[in-house]
């Protein structure tokens, strides 16, 4: 698999939150944190994606937002 997105991350998937249409997919990447995505169901079934089984989270943004706490 090759990518134009820069940010693949390697882990493990902890979790699969599944709805009607969409689930929820978390990834442990390491160092205590975890990425969670919302993809379809289909999806989820044609990667075959289970908890204990590795996979990436592509992470490809046009903009990235950063805040802080109100002083």
């Amino acid at each position: 698999m090759k990518l134009s997105a820069r940010n693949q991350l390697k882990g493990t998937v902890v979790s699969i939150k599944e709805g009607a249409v969409n689930g929820i997919v978390a990834v442990d990447i390491g160092g205590g944190n975890k990425i969670s995505a919302t993809i379809s169901m289909d999806a989820i079934r044609e990667l075959g994606l289970a908890v204990g089984r590795p996979a990436y989270a592509v992470i490809k943004a046009t903009s990235v937002m950063i805040g802080i706490d109100d002083e």
